[in-house]
C-alpha cells in the first residue's frame, strides 16, 4: 500500500491567503510613500514642522516631538505624550512626510478629545499580548491531550487569540479616523495644495491598507484554529 510522504493540511490556504494579503499591502505601501517621499511640498516644510503646527492649531501644547530612528516607525505614545517621527519624516520636506506627520497629530488629537476607541484600543494592550503569547501554548495542548482536557484547552486557546483578533479590528476606525483628521486639517490650514492633498490621500490610503491587511490576517488565522479545533473534536 502506498502511504504519501506528506500530509498537506487544507487549513494552510487560510495562513497562505493572509500571508498574501500582508505582503500585498506592505509592497503597496512602500512602493506609495517612495513615490510620493521624493515629491517636496511647496513649502519646504518638513515633518516636524507640520507636526509642531498642526499640534498648535488643535490647542495642544504638551505633546512633544521627537525623532525616532527607523522608516516608517512613526508613532504618538499616549502615555507620554510623545509623537516620535521617523528619518523618513521628521527632516524630510515631502508631501509624503507631512502626510505620516499628520496622521500620527490625528492620534494625538484623538487622545486629548478622549477618542472612545483609542481609549478601547488602549485598554486592549495588555489582553491582547498576553492572549497572542498564549494561545498558541493553549491549543498545543488541546491536541496533545484528549477528552474533557482537550475542548478546555482549545477553548481556551480560541479565546485568547480571539483577543489578538479583537485588537486588530478595534484598531481599524483608530487608524481611519486619524487619517481622516488628518486630511481635514492638511486641506484646512492649507499647508499643502490640491493636488499635495491627493498624493497625500494615496499616501495614508496605503498606509490603511496594511491595517486592513493585518486584520483580515488575523481573523483567518482565527478560521483556522477554529477549523482544526472541531477536526480534532470529531
Amino acid at each position: 500500500m502506498y502511504y504519501p510522504m506528506f500530509y498537506f493540511d487544507p487549513t494552510y490556504v487560510f495562513l497562505i491567503i493572509g500571508v498574501i494579503i500582508c505582503m500585498a499591502a506592505s509592497a503597496k505601501m512602500r512602493s506609495t510613500y517612495s513615490r510620493y517621499s521624493r515629491v517636496p511640498n511647496h513649502r519646504g516644510m518638513t515633518g516636524r514642522e507640520a507636526a509642531e503646527q498642526i499640534l498648535q492649531r488643535a490647542g495642544i501644547f504638551d505633546v512633544r516631538v521627537e525623532h525616532i530612528s527607523g522608516n516608517l516607525t512613526d508613532h504618538y505614545d499616549p502615555r507620554t505624550k510623545v509623537l516620535r517621527l521617523s528619518d523618513a519624516t521628521y527632516g524630510s520636506a515631502s508631501v509624503a512626510a507631512v502626510g505620516v506627520a499628520a496622521h500620527e497629530c490625528g492620534h494625538a488629537i484623538q487622545h486629548a478629545t478622549g477618542y472612545v476607541p483609542l481609549k478601547l484600543r488602549g485598554a486592549l494592550v495588555p489582553a491582547a499580548n498576553f492572549g497572542s503569547t498564549i494561545a498558541w501554548p493553549l491549543i498545543l495542548l488541546g491536541f496533545l491531550f484528549n477528552g474533557q482536557s482537550s475542548v478546555l484547552f482549545l477553548n481556551l486557546g480560541i479565546l485568547a487569540f480571539s483577543l489578538a483578533v479583537l485588537f486588530q479590528i478595534v484598531t481599524l476606525p483608530v487608524e481611519f479616523n486619524a487619517s481622516g483628521r488628518a486630511l481635514h486639517m492638511l486641506a484646512g490650514s492649507g499647508m499643502l495644495y490640491e493636488e499635495e492633498m491627493r498624493c497625500a490621500r494615496k499616501v495614508l490610503t496605503a498606509a490603511a491598507l496594511t491595517y486592513v491587511a493585518g486584520a483580515a490576517s488575523a481573523i483567518l488565522q482565527l478560521l483556522r484554529i477554529i477549523v482544526l479545533s472541531n477536526s480534532r473534536r470529531r
